[in-house]
């Protein structure tokens, strides 16, 4: 069953209840609640995290997706004013301040509250990991100690990534190993909307946390190899999502303001066609995932895109294909945090690095193919022919990250971190629409051309750091061009692009 009528009345009672005042006793409700149940709190954390981090569409243009057909993005917004993304960074902090205090709360029973106690800092490292995967440096070590009692910390210095990530890991596997020891007995409530109260899931999703994280920084971390291998030789110690209905989706409600995030836009919108690149990719694949991903054009029932970034609008927005109805056209629809496939790729990259991991390359490659081709309902003799086809392994890293690339669609902030690390898909070219444009916001570059050709590497910092915490934040900044582009994140190490 899914979680599509709970949100709205488990964050009501966030709202209605709390504390009683200085009433009377008689005035006093004995059957109210004093404190916000647990299950709430989790529930309204999860909520606000599918809405920000739940891969909004301009990340999707980012991720070589979808592209703009009218009102273009001419890459003059992304400065600090723009709340979009200052509203994420701001989510992943108000999330664990939340979550934190149902840790304070279980402290003294911490054994009879292991479960909400674990998934609490599963959620509490999944926002940092995604903050800092796409803001950079940011504050951490420091960052929750603004309380006279925590240490009155109030204008807090930026950690660097280098020690985020190492500190993010080591958390998740106090977790894992919390778990291979046995799960709680507690239950996790109503307000569990990711895996409905299953705890099994939630370790398995802690375990893929890891070793996605792992992969992310495995060209400037030398630990990342001992740690996906401990994880994928180890499977009845750390198990890992590996099938589909063990996939970490969002689900959402459908009414009222609680709407998938695609669907949203799609009710009183129509400014994103499906993108040149992503579409010419998959035709000339012959991937049968076409269907699903987009819907043909209007005008004639042929699948085509935008160029990403174009100058000018598309001579009849007719003419471009639309993103497909199971991602876009129902309001009650997901948001992906983990899909199964991925975990496969990602051993299929530690096999080509020459790790000890227990499938091959291409035993890999297949599953996670073949797993990507079940999520969005493909026929199997649809699927053998793709891999006997144009999907067929060619034992290199292309041929990989292409796939994955595709597998990743709808989870647009993990495809952006993908082709930040390792250059795929080739094809992804900064907004020829920003070339010789008038900026937005005061301090923007008018003129992007030559200076840029990429698309952005990072999330501005918000304004309300160089308000409040000013110094810190421009020490973070050095380095930092245009808002979003010159340093880049610790572990993209390409060095072809500005």
């Amino acid at each position: 069953m899914k979680n599509k009528f709970k949100i709205w009345a488990l964050s009501f009672v966030m709202i209605a209840t709390g504390c009683t005042g200085s009433f009377d006793e008689i005035n006093t409700n004995p059957d109210a609640y004093t404190e916000v149940p647990f299950t709430n709190m989790l529930a309204n954390v999860l909520r606000r995290t599918g809405e920000q981090w739940g891969n909004e569409l301009d990340i999707a243009q980012w991720a070589g997706y979808v592209s703009e057909i009218q009102y273009l993005n001419n890459y003059g917004g992304y400065t600090p004013p723009n709340n979009g993304y200052g509203n994420r960074w701001s989510h992943s902090y108000y999330g664990n301040v939340q979550l934190q205090d149902i840790l304070n709360r279980t402290e003294e029973n911490q054994e009879g509250n292991k479960n909400i106690r674990n998934v609490c800092k599963v959620i509490q490292n999944y926002l940092m990991f995604m903050c800092t995967d796409t803001f950079g440096d940011i504050p951490y070590s420091e960052a929750f100690k603004g309380a006279p009692e925590k240490g009155s910390v109030m204008k807090t210095p930026f950690d660097p990534q280098s020690e985020i990530y190492p500190k993010i890991l080591a958390n998740l596997k106090e977790v894992a190993d919390s778990w291979a020891a046995g799960l709680g007995d507690d239950e996790l409530g109503d307000g569990d909307f990711l895996f409905e109260g299953d705890v099994e899931k939630w370790q398995k999703f802690c375990n893929s946390l890891r070793l996605r994280i792992a992969m992310r920084i495995s060209g400037v971390y030398p630990g990342s190899q001992a740690i996906v291998e401990d994880i994928l030789n180890n499977p009845s110690t750390y198990p890992y999502t590996a099938e589909c209905k063990d996939n970490a989706y969002f689900w959402w409600q459908g009414s009222g303001d609680y709407y998938e995030r695609y669907y949203n836009n799609f009710r009183s919108r129509d400014d994103d066609g499906m993108s040149e690149i992503f579409i010419d990719h998959l035709k000339k694949m012959e991937d049968p995932r076409i269907h699903v991903y987009a819907k043909p054009a209007k005008s004639d029932g042929e699948y085509r895109g935008y160029e990403n970034g174009a100058k000018n609008d598309p001579t009849s927005r007719d003419d471009i294909s639309r993103i497909g109805a199971k991602f876009r056209e129902d309001p009650a629809g997901f948001s992906v945090f983990y899909r199964a496939c991925e975990n496969y790729f990602l051993m299929a990259e530690a096999a080509l690095n020459g790790w000890n991991v227990p499938m091959t390359a291409a035993e890999a490659y297949e599953k996670a193919v073949r797993l990507s081709m079940e999520d969005n309902d493909i026929e199997d003799a649809d699927v053998d022919a793709y891999l006997a086809g144009k999907g067929k392994w060619d034992g290199s890293y292309s041929c990989l990250y292409f796939e994955w690339w595709v597998s990743l669609f709808k989870e647009s902030m993990e495809a952006w971190s993908l082709y930040r690390r390792t250059g795929y898909p080739t094809y992804i070219h900064t907004a020829k629409a920003a070339d010789g444009v008038t900026p937005q916001y005061p301090g923007a570059r008018s003129v992007y051309v030559g200076i840029h050709n990429d698309v952005p590497f990072r999330f501005p910092y918000p304004e309300n750091q160089f308000t409040y915490n000013r110094a810190n934040v421009e020490a973070a900044s050095v380095g930092i061009q245009d808002y979003v582009w010159g340093k880049q994140m610790w572990w993209d190490t390409r060095t072809d692009v500005k």
